[in-house]
């Protein structure tokens, strides 16, 4: 590598009013996410966000230089039309591998992005004068475009995961950590090496290495914790998107990427603490993880068996009823049913309130999505910290689709993979009312909840709509 040589920058001018414009877009982006922190501004917080979107792509179009605007029209359509066919079509069962796959397209763009500008610098405006890529757009490019490629592969592995494609265990290779560490440390001394001496092998070798690392790192991780790995890569796809901001002197883009890098990195921390893990382990691909001891097969105990009538009994003649959704709620499309089962409950006098777990289902505000999809009202839904207290006042716990985030195990048994992880108290509720498709499953991290077999518990076997259903009809 020999050393760089020492030009007169070109210096990039953006009009005064396009920076203001982006100014007002990133201000609508951040009143957009204090929207997004509650359910009862969600809808306001996404309205406000639309409008910063479309100030932002309004400026862009209207500062357009490198594509003509039939080229950009024509992107749009064909980018867009995809969106739209997908978005309509996806169940919310498969929402979480929709983002998933959503994260892997802004990490891929982050990469092509970064390729063009490399490819022909001058039309990114980032040449000094004698053609060269300038320095500072040497080491923002390398960067985002490692991240962008890290973002697409460890997504890839993720939806992959998520949509039953691939094993939800952790596949842990030998060696792996030195590994990921030998290829991290490669990675940055190719992205020294390209601000050295601009280097097309440099680039293009980080780059591929920057897709392995990617799926070296997702690979390890178990489907217990698929929801912090989604927040995750969300939030690399934000970083990855504000390094190259800074490529193409793009200031909506550096305040957006920022906002999500930043929100998502919250976010994943958030949820780590939720399920006792380290956040350093999980970013680093599940440094520490072992095999999990549980049990991969439910285990042949007795149990005490109801049907729609005897839950619909019991619940009719209780004061306090707590719901807590799950997985198995999405899958069997339940949550219209069960809204209209509360709202039964409420006309007997009874008091309804729904308990949602920080990682219940398979993406961050998975249950709180389809709640309100299903009209449920906001203030009757609580998070952990703020329910797990009233368990043990609830006559009922109705339990529907939930596993993993029920489970005492964790509170007690050293050996179970979820040990250590925050659950729900349902156990101290008077009565659990357990709806499971049937007895013979396990929850996604691959263990069996012994709250199951305990005294109080019934079990409701059935698909969690039918079941709902039918104890409607007894309610009614």
């Amino acid at each position: 590598m020999s050393a760089p040589e020492v030009h007169t920058d070109v210096i990039h001018v953006i009009p005064s009013w396009v920076l203001i414009a982006y100014l007002i877009s990133g201000v609508c982006f951040i009143l957009a996410l204090r929207g997004l922190s509650s359910p009862d501004s969600s809808r306001r917080g996404n309205i406000i966000g639309m409008i910063g979107m479309t100030i932002a792509v309004v400026t862009t179009l209207a500062t357009h230089e490198i594509a003509t605007l039939w080229e950009i029209a024509a992107a749009i359509l064909i980018g867009g039309g995809i969106g739209l066919v997908t978005a309509r079509r996806i169940q919310m069962t498969a929402m979480p591998q929709l983002v998933a796959a959503f994260h892997s397209l802004v990490g891929m763009a982050a990469v092509l992005v970064g390729a063009a500008a490399f490819l022909n610098p001058s039309a990114f405006g980032i040449v000094d004068g004698s053609g060269a890529i300038l320095g500072v757009s040497r080491i923002e490019m390398g960067l985002g475009v490692a991240i962008g490629a890290i973002t697409f592969s460890g997504s890839v592995i993720a939806f992959l995961k998520l949509n039953g494609n691939m094993s939800g265990k952790p596949i842990l290779l030998p060696a792996r950590h030195w590994i990921n560490l030998a290829v991290g440390l490669a990675i940055f001394f190719f992205i020294y090496g390209f601000w050295h001496s601009q280097s097309p092998i440099d680039f293009w070798t980080l780059t591929a290495l920057a897709f392995v690392i990617g799926f070296l790192l997702i690979i390890p991780i178990g489907g217990a914790d698929m929801p912090v790995v989604i927040s995750m890569l969300n939030s690399y796809s934000g970083w990855a998107a504000a390094a190259m901001g800074f490529t193409l002197h793009n200031t909506a883009m550096i305040i957006t990427g920022a906002l999500v890098g930043s929100s998502g990195a919250i976010l994943s921390y958030i949820m780590c603490k939720a399920m006792n893990r380290s956040f350093i382990s999980v970013i680093a691909g599940g440094f520490g993880a072992v095999e999990a001891a549980g049990s991969a097969a439910a285990i042949d105990r007795p149990y005490k068996r109801g049907s729609a009538e005897d839950a619909a009994f019991l619940m009719k003649q209780s004061d306090k009823v707590i719901v807590v959704p799950g997985y198995g709620m999405a899958v069997a499309q339940a949550q219209h049913v069960l809204r209209e089962m509360g709202d039964l409950l409420k006309k007997e006098g009874v008091e309804v309130k729904y308990a949602i777990h920080p990682v219940a289902g398979r993406m961050p505000g998975h249950m709180n999505v389809l709640l309100a999809e299903a009209n449920v009202p906001y203030d009757e839904v609580f998070e952990l910290e703020d329910i797990n207290s009233e368990f043990a006042q609830a006559d009922v716990a109705f339990v529907i689709g939930a596993n993993d985030v029920t489970n005492p195990a964790a509170k007690t048994d050293k050996s179970s993979p979820i040990y250590g992880m925050p659950v729900l108290d349902v156990e101290k509720a008077r009565t659990v009312l357990f709806v499971k498709r049937s007895m013979g499953g396990v929850g996604y991290a691959g263990v069996d909840n012994e709250l199951f077999y305990r005294d109080n518990t019934m079990m409701l076997l059935a698909d969690a709509k039918k079941m709902v259903e039918e104890i409607v009809k007894a309610l009614g």
